[in-house]
């Protein structure tokens, strides 16, 4: 069964607004908030592997991942504003509020975090993955361990299947992140954003992820693949699946793009571009009882 790879983007208040840190701040940030949301979810899988499913099940990966997303964005927002997730910035860049010099800076610093999380979930768990494994690294069949750190597609899964798999669930995810971070769809308490997204994730982990682990985060998948191209797992890391390896990195962006642009167009074109008072609404309608007798 796949596991959860998601994982994911923040939402706070922060994220519509112009970054005044340095570039290197922001780098540094979002490598450590990735390292640490990787850290948290691969290692709950390979708790989950390792143990043949004595310590854990496919839920707890789920809670892996969503805790782990939440407790990442309350530790970078602050500086980058928990910008976990490259589709998000590319989303926000769209709709202009970020600027694009940024975007590279940002996704490098999720690949790199993604990939440093992945080795050291591997150097923590290395006992277990090598007792479970019998010292042979594999990425299919039952002894398989790749897994733990990067999706791959389930046997009944077509390649179209994953990629409309992949663009659906994307587009949804980042049409529920936009809507947390509407101001007008409803202020939140700021501190309920990273509690919400983490029930998001979650949402979609128990709903989306038997396809092919519901990745969403191009950043998330290729740098712990990367990570196990060169640990040990070999080339096969990017033949698996007839070459899926590519899906979880275009397709999300793609999705992203699709859910933000629908948003956008729906909800909110259709706000009131200046909210009125209560008071305000009660004139309106003095002044239209008065033209209508």
């Amino acid at each position: 069964v796949p596991v959860s790879h998601s994982s994911n983007l923040g939402t706070s208040p922060d994220m519509i607004k112009s970054n005044e840190h340095s570039s290197l701040s922001s780098l540094e940030l979002g490598n450590l908030h990735k390292k640490y949301d990787t850290l948290i979810g691969s290692g709950a899988a390979a708790q989950v592997i390792t143990s043949r499913g004595t310590h854990g099940n496919y839920l707890t990966i789920q809670l892996g991942s969503a805790l782990g997303a939440v407790f990442g964005i309350f530790v970078a927002r602050g500086v980058s504003g928990a910008h976990l997730n490259p589709v998000y910035s590319l989303s926000l860049c769209v709709l202009g509020r970020h600027p694009w010099r940024k975007l590279p800076l940002y996704s490098l610093s999720h690949l790199v975090g993604a990939f440093l999380g992945a080795a050291t979930v591997y150097l923590q768990y290395y006992d277990a993955i090598q007792a479970f494994s019998g010292g042979e690294l594999l990425v299919a069949g039952p002894n398989a361990t790749a897994g733990i750190f990067c999706s791959y597609p389930a046997d009944h899964l077509s390649f179209w299947g994953g990629l409309v798999d992949q663009v659906v669930a994307t587009a949804l995810f980042l049409l529920c992140c936009v809507a947390l971070e509407d101001q007008q769809n409803g202020p939140l308490p700021d501190g309920l954003h990273p509690v919400l997204v983490g029930a998001l994730i979650l949402t979609m982990g128990v709903s989306m992820g038997s396809n092919c682990g519901f990745p969403l985060n191009p950043a998330r998948d290729l740098g712990p693949r990367l990570f196990t191209f060169v640990a040990g797992w070999g080339e096969e890391v990017f033949k698996a699946g007839g070459g899926w390896w590519w899906v979880p990195i275009v397709a999300p962006f793609v999705g992203g793009l699709l859910g933000t642009l629908t948003y956008e167009v729906l909800i909110e074109a259709h706000h009131q571009t200046t909210p009125q008072s209560p008071q305000q609404e009660l004139e309106e309608v003095v002044v239209d009882s008065g033209n209508n007798r």
